[in-house]
């Protein structure tokens, strides 16, 4: 009998516990309708002035003599802050999810197989894992992008976005070179060395080799009462950014004689003008006043 008296003690204590659970869910409030592409943006914060989200669709990115379409979306979304009066943009702030830039890998053609070439690697033992690699089918390579500097460091001008002119999203970036042979820590840039991008919907002005090529602010629709404006078709480009050469590729030692097969089947480090990115996709954007109101209206 004390043993059943002690299991509906624990049975109540667990239902209470579920009550209390309850209240407090159906306290929270949530969002509705087409502010919820928002969920992740820090609206409750009184320095956010924008809430935004960027989903690039399609596009590619050049680096060095390599060419990686964007065939998986890629999704940058945060909050605004005021904006700057000298440069018509504002600093980002984090998403509240802890994932500001989604690390999205883009399958590099040709793989590994593109980059390396084992019968160039002389040191025996790294020759010989090169070719276990290969031997196993372990040579698909994937670039996956990252935010390679605190997300204060992202600016975004809504009205340069929209305008066709100056620089509408910069952004410190970094490329992860992922494939088994490599490592965890084979990288295109890095928080000391940035690749920056300044890109634009309106049209670039590179150094050559790379010609001018121009983006595009996009379609835009007012959703929720015109509250929220969605540029779809949108287009933002830069060809006139440097990128240094990988690093850490294979770990400890391994890398001193990987890094440079690397960059040299790469074309890096690689100066201004022989780089390009290419970003099509769709970017909401709403007032953090907005998107805080829907939220309380709706418990």
């Amino acid at each position: 009998m004390r043993i059943h008296s002690k299991g509906r003690a624990i049975a109540a204590l667990l239902i209470a516990a579920l009550a209390v659970l309850a209240l407090s869910a159906s306290a929270q409030a949530k969002l509705t309708g087409a502010y919820t592409r928002f969920a992740n943006c820090p609206y409750k914060n009184t320095e956010v002035k924008k809430c935004i989200l960027s989903v690039t669709e399609s596009g590619e990115i050049v680096l060095g003599s390599k060419k990686v379409p964007i065939v998986n979306p890629v999704t940058l979304q945060g909050g605004v802050g005021a904006i700057n009066e000298e440069t018509f943009a504002g600093k980002m702030f984090a998403a509240t999810n802890g994932v500001t830039l989604s690390k999205t890998p883009q399958p590099v053609p040709g793989g590994l197989a593109g980059i390396v070439n084992c019968k160039e690697i002389s040191e025996p033992f790294l020759k010989f894992a090169c070719e276990l690699t290969f031997e196993n089918g372990l040579t698909g390579l994937n670039s996956t992008l990252e935010l390679a500097r605190p997300v204060s460091e992202v600016l975004v001008s809504e009205s340069n976005l929209a305008g066709e002119e100056g620089v509408a999203l910069k952004m410190p970036v970094k490329f992860h070179l992922e494939n088994p042979f490599l490592g965890s820590n084979c990288y295109v840039g890095s928080s000391s060395n940035p690749v920056i991008w300044n890109l634009t919907t309106g049209t670039t002005a590179p150094p050559a080799p790379n010609s001018p090529i121009s983006g595009a602010g996009g379609e835009g629709t007012l959703l929720e009462g015109g509250r929220i404006i969605e540029l779809k078709n949108s287009k933002q480009v830069d060809n006139a950014w440097s990128a240094p050469g990988a690093s850490g590729c294979g770990g400890f030692l391994v890398e001193l004689v990987l890094d440079p097969i690397i960059n040299a089947a790469s074309g890096l480090p690689a100066a201004a003008g022989h780089n390009s990115a290419i970003l099509k996709g769709t970017v909401s954007s709403s007032a953090a006043v907005s998107v805080k109101k829907n939220d309380e209206e709706h418990p």
